[in-house]
């Protein structure tokens, strides 16, 4: 069970968190609107398990990247950002599709993403990807690459392999229906996953998309029904509730300001993995969490540049 009050013990490993998934452009509006009429879009780097790999290497843990890009503009800008940002792109494969992008309106509630995939789901288990599981401590992914095959059953042989060898499996269930081949039943398959599944963090609107309207608490109990061991629900301008199956807290948000939605539950995910690496208690890490995406919500992208950890201690009073 994840106790509130106690911190996690990892075994030493040269990598702390390996993420798998999407890596991909976001090109996002100049302004905001509900209805698509802007004209001008500009380009950034995106992808959810990348946007946290970037945030939590400023936030000063080690993290590694796994995903596939297309042999094109797109695919060596991204890698090109990576390589500044002082990154490893070995488990970065190279693939003969088109780089993926999303198109984001800004939007101040949640915004609707446009999504055009090519290289993404083209992500398969090689020996590279093998060895960079068994050298971390956390393993991240969420349903972007298991709306697809190939890299659906390199999501899989992940997953295997990270509980044969003690590698914390962590879940972002976002799903969305759009990423999904037509006539698949997405939420039938991603309920078969989370019984693997040590943390889970969906959104209101994830967890509606999966189970129906209900309440934060009940939402909770449905994850933890399945079999995650913990469960943190995030609520917008509401914070957030987490339970590990024997005790729920509630955390108000940290967010003062307002720019830009869009990688806000990725900046959340950064903050928690690396005060979960440097040996903060989990209530304190979840807290830390919150601080992370309240300070990117006040820039545009859903990468922006973070400062240590340790800084948001005295900013956010943790």
């Amino acid at each position: 069970m994840f106790d509130f009050a106690h911190s996690l013990k990892f075994k030493e490993k040269d990598i702390d968190l390996l993420t798998v998934g999407e890596l991909l452009v976001d090109m996002i509006s100049e302004g905001y609107s509900d209805s698509y009429e802007y004209s001008m879009y500009h380009r950034y780097f995106g992808g959810s398990p990348a946007n946290i790999a970037m945030n939590s290497k400023r936030l000063g843990i080690r993290p590694l990247v796994a995903s596939a890009v297309g042999n094109d503009g797109l695919g060596l800008f991204l890698v090109e950002h990576l390589q500044r940002a002082g990154m490893d792109t070995s488990c970065v494969q190279h693939v003969n599709e088109a780089t993926s992008l999303v198109v984001v309106t800004k939007s101040k509630s949640t915004p609707v993403p446009i999504f055009y995939r090519g290289a993404d789901y083209r992500l398969t288990y090689t020996e590279e990807l093998r060895s960079a599981l068994l050298r971390t401590k956390i393993v991240h992914f969420s349903c972007w690459p298991l709306s697809r095959q190939p890299v659906r059953s390199a999501i899989e042989q992940v997953i295997r392999d990270a509980r044969r060898n003690g590698v914390l499996v962590c879940f972002d269930p976002n799903y969305h229906p759009a990423l999904w081949e037509k006539g698949e039943d997405g939420v039938k398959y991603i309920k078969t996953i989370l019984p693997q599944v040590d943390i889970a963090k969906p959104s209101e609107d994830d967890a509606e998309r999966l189970f129906g309207k209900d309440t934060p608490e009940n939402q909770l109990q449905k994850f933890l029904d399945l079999g995650v061991k913990l469960v943190i629900l995030t609520l917008g301008k509401d914070g957030a509730i987490a339970s590990n199956g024997q005790e729920t807290v509630k955390m108000d948000t940290l967010a003062t300001q307002v720019t830009d939605t869009t990688g806000a539950g990725d900046a959340f995910w950064s903050g928690l993995y690396t005060a979960l690496i440097k040996g903060y208690p989990v209530r304190k890490a979840l807290e830390f969490g919150l601080a992370v995406s309240a300070y990117k919500l006040q820039y545009t992208g859903a990468v922006v540049e973070l400062p240590e950890l340790e800084t948001f201690k005295t900013k956010y009073q943790i």
